[in-house]
């Protein structure tokens, strides 16, 4: 298939939205296969593979998901309209991100009306690909082969060691674009490797984007959401995404959109290429009052971190908002296998220093989570005595604290004279590395301040216990994905610890007279790897990404409770309907 070819597919896809097709809508005439072969349409009816799709499809719970709109004023909700439609569009692009041939397949897969057909369809759509997200990225459509490591950001038969090679000839300045978020690296006409911006290489899907945020601009009164709509409209046709990262960062609205391109999961070989994401979100105000007592004690934590004192930060950014929302529609890189939470953004080093982060936390997202997914675990996973510990706050509260210590600890790092970042200098094992900081510190950071007084002491009594079986529920995302191998690395360190202990009826529980040094102990070790951008410190902890014996007798036990939840938007539907 050719370039152009693949666009058009993408801008299709794009213009009817990936939510539209899950709904069974018919857009297109099946395109051909990349092997040439017939489409799917033509294969035999198989029963059993449509059953085992389904299978894998049931591990995700379906969930409604919404959010009260009925205080929105018409100007408020004509605005969440184009953002939703935006949003669509957000599925699209990411689809192609991840794989050149993504859009194209799922053209002729949504051609396929059978019941095999339809359940891999669904499938298809719940990864955004081919691949199994939780099945350390098998593929479920017959000749597609391995998920591409590089995504697609880097040309099609280039391999990580060529564009390394390439890196190496450039300029100082060339390479830092090179390896900026918003470009992916393209072959020239020459065939030499070149620099390709966002705003050229998704040029279509970006201006029908930014079509939408621009209504959605003109549409609302609140002037900081207008500010922002027309600041990110204008960045997707610029690049430059610091204005409007920076009117993000003071977005204070009743809609709380973020969309644009953020997480470099996907970009397995450098975690350089950032990828599009929305998440459309209504604020909630008393949950967010809630939790602004938080905000005046991270400079306090940052101060404590246990690691050399020289190595924390003197000021952390100036805003530190955190958002308590609910979530009308999500896309992209926010609704693929297993759905965030919440998120700690941007990720651009300038406004991080700068500005701070933004935390968002996702409260119908996380309310599902709990109820569908963590209460029967928790009925699997540990005695009687404990199951009933594991209750909402410490998981929300947690989730809150991983959060916020995305923005705390080692970010920038000195190597012989010259600044660069922990995320250059670890490479592929960043995104891991991070999120198991972030899990481990934030129950070092809530039982500080629990100490403190500023959070109570039930909190203390409940936090350790949750987070164990929430430690179950992560492994399952699979060790292929930065959080699933994140939380493998703290579950065994803690279980050589004597802080986790299996028992001999194949529950684990806590041991209280461990946990806390055994949390501030890994706490300091990872986050000396990152202060020292020590990469081959990096790669010894993620050796330790392995499932056990003990841990995988509990797992197969729970094949019959879902991994996560599968998104309804009923909100976002009513309002386009």
């Amino acid at each position: 298939m050719t370039r152009s070819s693949r666009h058009a597919s993408g801008l299709i896809v794009a213009r009817l939205g990936l939510g539209l097709l899950l709904a069974g809508v018919s857009a297109c005439q099946p395109a051909p296969t990349p092997s040439g072969s017939a489409s799917t349409a033509a294969s035999p009816p198989d029963t059993g593979a449509a059953a085992r799709l389904a299978s894998r499809a049931d591990r995700f719970a379906p969930a409604d998901i919404g959010a009260d709109v009925a205080a929105l004023p018409e100007s408020e909700r004509t605005a969440l309209t184009h953002l939703i439609a935006a949003a669509r569009i957000i599925d699209g692009l990411f689809l192609r991100q991840v794989w050149a041939g993504g859009p194209a397949m799922l053209l002729q897969l949504q051609a396929d009306r059978t019941p095999e057909g339809l359940a891999r369809l669904r499938y298809f759509l719940l990864n955004k690909g081919p691949w199994s997200r939780l099945d350390a990225d098998a593929a479920f459509v017959a000749g597609v082969g391995e998920k591409p490591h590089g995504a697609n950001f880097y040309p099609a038969g280039a391999t990580k060691a060529d564009i390394e090679q390439w890196l190496a000839t450039l300029s100082p300045a060339d390479k830092t674009q090179a390896l900026g978020f918003f470009t992916t690296i393209r072959r020239g006409a020459d065939g030499r490797l070149v620099t390709v911006p966002y705003t050229l290489e998704y040029q279509g899907e970006l201006a029908l984007i930014a079509e939408h945020l621009r209504a959605a601009a003109s549409a609302t009164t609140q002037p900081t959401l207008r500010a922002f709509l027309e600041k990110r409209a204008d960045a997707l046709v610029s690049n430059d995404y610091y204005a409007s990262d920076v009117a993000w960062m003071e977005l204070d609205a009743s809609i709380e959109p973020t969309i644009g391109p953020y997480e470099v999961y996907e970009d397995e070989w450098f975690a350089a290429k950032a990828a599009f994401e929305a998440f459309i979100t209504l604020r909630d105000d008393a949950e967010t009052a809630k939790l602004t007592k938080f905000s005046a004690q991270l400079q306090g934590l940052e101060n404590r971190l246990p690691i050399d004192p020289a190595l924390r930060n003197p000021k952390l950014g100036a805003l530190s908002p955190i958002r308590v929302v609910n979530v009308v529609f999500s896309a992209g890189d926010g609704n693929r296998g297993v759905q965030t939470a919440a998120f700690n953004l941007p990720n651009d080093e300038r406004v991080v220093r700068e500005k701070g982060t933004k935390r968002t936390m996702l409260k119908n997202t996380q309310e599902a989570k709990f109820r569908l997914v963590l209460q029967p675990i928790a009925k699997q996973a540990l005695s009687p005595a404990d199951q009933g510990r594991v209750q909402f706050d410490p998981f929300f509260t947690h989730i809150l604290m991983h959060e916020l210590m995305h923005g705390l600890g080692p970010n920038s790092v000195t190597v012989n004279g010259q600044t660069t970042t922990v995320r250059a200098l670890l490479k592929e094992t960043y995104s891991t590395l991070e999120e198991a900081k972030a899990d481990i510190s934030g129950l070092w950071a809530l039982q500080t301040l629990v100490d403190d007084g500023v959070i109570d002491k039930s909190l203390g009594d409940t936090m350790y216990v949750t987070f164990l079986a929430s430690a179950f529920r992560s492994i399952r995302f699979g060790t292929t994905e930065a959080h699933g191998r994140g939380i493998a690395i703290q579950l065994n360190t803690l279980l050589d610890a004597g802080a986790f202990v299996a028992n001999a009826d194949g529950t684990f529980r806590v041991e209280p007279a461990k946990i806390r040094d055994a949390v501030k102990a890994l706490t300091t070790e990872i986050m000396m790897v990152q202060a020292r951008g020590d990469y081959a410190g990096a790669k010894a902890l993620m050796a330790r990404a392995t499932i056990r014996p003990e841990v995988q007798k509990l797992l197969d036990r729970l094949d019959t409770v879902p991994v996560d939840i599968e998104p309804r938007f009923m909100t976002a539907a009513a309002l386009m309907r």
